[in-house]
């Protein structure tokens, strides 16, 4: 028995040694660094990307769990249309300023229209009520004007009024500002996070 255990011994360490043996280091797994000696120890200097923390929202209940959830999928959905909104009025503010007449400035506010509506008309159809709501509040961050506003400056004070109108039967106003602060702490946490990459 003892012989046994003695073979089994001599056998562990035997495969122990070729497994030593056989482990050496590839050229490419060197990694040469800068590094600070503290007395006997020499501690690797390795710069790391920086990384920003958010606040998580981790709830409670299921139900909220749930409904910010859907807020995330939400705004995802209508972020897009309100940055490509701000570029796309800033570009119209730009190209009007040029104009001298006020008959130029509204035929090119027609084509600027036809062109935008034949581009993502069929998109913005798709919206739900929740995502065109937080589409009118995220217009607002991105050009600092109300979507009333907007349409206001742009097609006039009738036509302002007939879509506000139309907006308050679905549930929707036009005239809505954004908060960052309070009311729309949370579509900005959500924002923040698409504009860092990690939502």
């Amino acid at each position: 028995m003892q012989s046994f255990r003695l073979y089994m011994g001599i056998g562990i360490l035997f495969c122990a040694v070729l497994q030593l043996g056989a482990q050496h280091t590839e050229p490419d797994s060197l990694i040469i660094t800068r590094g600070v000696v503290e007395g006997i120890d020499t501690i690797p200097m390795i710069e790391l990307p920086e990384v920003v923390v958010y606040d998580r929202r981790d709830f409670d209940y299921l139900y909220l769990k749930r409904r910010y959830r859907r807020l995330i999928r939400n705004v995802k959905k209508a972020y897009p249309y309100a940055k490509i909104a701000g570029v796309k009025l800033k570009e119209l503010d730009d190209h009007l300023a040029t104009f001298k007449n006020e008959k130029e400035q509204k035929a090119y506010i027609d084509q600027a229209e036809e062109e935008i509506m034949g581009e993502f008309e069929k998109e913005v159809k798709k919206l739900t009520i929740s995502q065109g709501i937080i589409l009118v509040k995220l217009i607002d961050r991105e050009t600092g004007r109300t979507s009333y506003q907007v349409i206001k400056e742009l097609k006039g004070g009738f036509t302002a009024f007939f879509w506000q109108g139309l907006a308050r039967i679905f549930g929707n106003n036009l005239k809505a500002e954004y908060d960052p602060v309070d009311t729309d702490r949370v579509i900005e946490d959500i924002v923040m996070g698409i504009e860092a990459g990690f939502i």
